[in-house]
């Protein structure tokens, strides 16, 4: 025979549950307040330079006034989106920022998964140690400098000139022709990022156990099959977390470095929607028109993101969450 409780004995037994669980996650908080004093200082720091600033973007929806402030200026709904898609540049801008993002992903992404893999199989460790210092040099250069280079050796008596005279072809004025300035921009970003690249997935190379090569070796396995059946598994979980966070800059390309290299003459491959935004915004002082444009560059890397997170995680165990 089952006993039946006394009525208002189930409410009490919920209710001392409940406060056995509050003063548990209370305790908790309180053994770990060395750590969470220690983090707090930087979630202030976001929260104060990341967070709240997000409150102004409302002016993307407003015709905003410096007189009547952000909150005290009319809205205006989609009026900036409607304008950004109506203006005759808008196909343009977007095809340069999406072609560029997706040509720069397509060369930049697995250049230094490639140099790792390279710099894994040098046995000599002098060697690989030099390798990787002289690689990881040009992304101490200031991009101003970089860019400086690049003009230097593009110039018409420059070091890219004296090799096209070699072929015996007339010189090429680089940053004058809209058709060598993704190559140009590509190119040096390459260069001056391929080596620090390879950082994260060396330290991922770090940790595969040597008892994997050995047993492969006992097997016959040649160099190429550890590579294909171990070293490359053992960073692929790497490699798409940062696939994945890739895929999200897609439409951000580096804005200093385009201003630096682009003008007038190579608009018409160079001009991106960042450059866009700061020629409207910050010269043309448009704050609405282009945080509109900046507002609708975010929803789009966010989906991006969102996206390739997805199907990440449907075809593979790998995804940021």
């Amino acid at each position: 025979m089952v006993a039946v409780p006394n009525r208002g004995e189930a409410p009490r037994k919920v209710q001392s549950a409940q406060q056995r669980t509050g003063k548990s996650i209370w305790k908790r908080l309180l053994q770990q307040r060395v750590l969470i004093l220690m983090v707090l200082p930087a979630m202030l720091i976001t929260f104060i330079f990341h967070y709240i600033p997000l409150t102004g973007i409302v002016i993307a929806f407003k015709k905003y006034s410096v007189a009547k402030g952000i909150w005290g200026s009319d809205w205006v709904g989609l009026r900036w989106f409607e304008m950004f898609f109506k203006n005759p540049f808008s196909p343009r801008i977007l095809k340069n920022t999406f072609l560029l993002g997706v040509y720069s992903f397509l060369w930049t992404f697995p250049a230094p998964i490639v140099l790792a893999l390279l710099f894994n199989e040098i046995k000599h460790s002098w060697f690989k140690r030099l390798a990787q210092t002289i690689s990881y040099l040009p992304h101490f250069i200031s991009t101003i400098i970089i860019v400086g280079m690049l003009k230097v050796f593009a110039s018409e008596t420059g070091l890219f000139n004296e090799v096209v005279s070699w072929f015996g072809q007339m010189p090429i004025q680089f940053f004058a022709e809209p058709g060598w300035f993704r190559t140009l921009f590509i190119g040096s970003s390459l260069w001056q990022g391929i080596g620090w690249g390879t950082i994260i997935y060396l330290a991922a190379l770090a940790g595969v156990s040597n008892e994997l090569y050995e047993a492969a070796t006992i097997d016959g396995a040649t160099r190429w099959k550890k590579v294909w059946h171990i070293t490359i598994p053992a960073i692929m979980p790497t490699v798409t977390l940062l696939f994945i966070l890739s895929i999200g800059g897609i439409m951000g390309a580096d804005v200093q470095k385009v201003l630096l290299m682009y003008s007038p003459l190579t608009y018409e491959t160079a001009d991106v929607l960042d450059t866009y935004i700061f020629r409207e915004g910050i010269e043309g002082g448009q704050y609405s028109y282009t945080a509109a444009i900046g507002l609708l560059t975010s929803l789009i890397s966010f989906f991006l993101l969102y996206l390739t997170n997805w199907i990440s995680r449907k075809v593979s165990e790998n995804s940021l969450w």
